[in-house]
């Protein structure tokens, strides 16, 4: 059985991720950080999902069962839990979280003792200890005095709060700005208005009483239109959606309309050129990234290098490139000379720095560049058959490319779902094309 995917341990709680699996995942981790173990202390936060209390308990019994001692810091977003992990000297860091999943899902994510996600080595070497029942688990049993111990602490918001106030330019504040912001019922729900309110903007904030069941529940990043109807209503100018953790963002302009990622992306990094804190040749984005983007960027003197899907892999080729900048046109943005990870609130405060500065409307800033015609489908299937079996798939691909249609289809790494994007100068040929492929795929995986 594979417990990882492309952002950790990720599936149905309660059903493939019980608390037995919980369980031994966390010893499986504890033996592997263990080895080189400095403080014996790993940190573990949660979203607001409800089967939360049941994977963490889990987590924290198989920790304290290999001799770590474990601090929960109760709901707080992914990317505190990786500043908090290196800020308090922590072995590793846990987040219990599925992130923009529906609330009946729920994960585990991993961070080193910098509050780095793990390498797939690292994941691979987890998942081979977890394999080994009768061998270093059942040896790494603590006993007496050796067993691990547990404590909660409510007050290390403040920390995060902090970090995320300094990120903001000194020279600036919040005064007289209207905004909306979404928490997804997520981990957002406390730090995110405080921060943006104590920077002196007037907050009009949404879903942000989870009850346990409600985290995404059309809201979010991923459902926006809540956010748009309310930057109308408001007059607001701006509009921000979280999603469940909090590492993701989606903007909305004055008008109410929804800044696509990558148009986000190069705003962004032509702000942060310009301002002198661009780092490196060129910013880094998934091969999921408009071309339009690559254009924007080779126009203004900038390389754009293509990761596969996950921050972790944009943040990996951000750090062999000496890049501090990159992200997925889903809305996660790295960073990194803030965050070690996606930061929704993070990347919502360089925005407002980015509008401020320039002294324009965030619909006259945030699109420095067009789009080309650019279309995602996602098919649910019930079996992930290798691509390459897939009967016609192959002549289908080479029809695509004779056409300048660029394309990329992939299976999602945490549903049971194949993604198939195009792309293309000509929106009529990408539709008829998007049509002819899907009919394909749908008749082959689903019958």
């Amino acid at each position: 059985m594979k417990l990882f995917g492309t952002d950790g341990v990720r599936g149905k709680a309660g059903s493939f991720l019980h608390a037995e699996l919980a369980m031994r995942v966390a010893m499986a981790a504890g033996v592997y950080f263990k080895k080189e173990a400095i403080t014996k202390k790993i940190l573990v936060g949660k979203d607001t999902r409800r089967s939360g209390y049941m994977i963490e308990t889990a987590i924290v019994s198989g920790l304290t069962a290999v001799g770590y001692d474990v601090i929960q810091i109760g709901p707080m977003p992914t990317p505190a839990i990786a500043f908090l992990t290196e800020n308090m000297r922590c072995d590793a860091g846990i987040m219990i979280s599925a992130s923009h999943n529906p609330f009946g899902d729920n994960g585990i994510k991993f961070f080193d003792a910098h509050g780095d996600k793990l390498s797939k080595e690292a994941e691979a070497k987890i998942e081979a200890i977890f394999h080994n029942h009768e061998g270093m688990i059942a040896e790494e049993h603590a006993t007496g005095k050796e067993i691990g111990s547990a404590k909660r602490i409510d007050d290390v918001i403040g920390r995060y709060i902090v970090q995320l106030k300094n990120s903001f330019p000194t020279d600036l504040n919040l005064q007289g700005v209207r905004m909306v912001l979404d928490t997804a019922n997520g981990a957002g729900y406390v730090v995110g208005p405080t921060v943006f309110e104590e920077l002196g903007a007037e907050v009009i904030v949404l879903h942000n009483e989870p009850n346990g069941s409600n985290i995404n529940e059309d809201c979010g990043a991923l459902h926006p239109k809540d956010v748009r109807n309310a930057v109308r209503k408001y007059r607001a100018d701006i509009g921000f959606a979280l999603d469940g953790d909090a590492d993701r963002l989606v903007v909305v302009d004055e008008q109410g309309e929804v800044v696509d990622g990558d148009q986000l992306l190069g705003a962004l990094a032509l702000y942060l050129k310009e301002s002198g804190q661009l780092k490196g040749d060129g910013i880094v984005a998934t091969v999921m990234s408009n071309q339009g983007l690559e254009d924007a960027m080779k126009q203004n003197g900038l390389n754009l290098y293509r990761s596969d899907v996950g921050d972790k892999f944009v943040l990996e080729i951000m750090k062999k490139k000496g890049i501090n900048f990159g992200g997925e046109q889903s809305g996660h943005v790295i960073m990194n000379d803030v965050a070690k990870t996606g930061d929704g609130l993070a990347t919502a405060l360089q925005i407002l720095a980015l509008v401020l500065r320039s002294g324009k409307k965030a619909s006259q800033v945030l699109r420095p560049f067009s789009l080309y015609p650019q279309k995602l489908v996602n098919i649910n299937v019930k079996e992930k058959k290798h691509l390459e079996d897939i009967d016609g798939l192959s002549e289908m691909l080479i029809s695509l490319d004779k056409k300048h249609i660029r394309h990329l289809i992939r299976y999602s790494g945490t549903e049971n779902k194949l993604r198939i994007l195009l792309e293309a100068k000509s929106a009529t040929a990408m539709d008829k094309a998007m049509e002819e492929t899907v009919a394909l795929l749908k008749k082959e995986l689903n019958g």
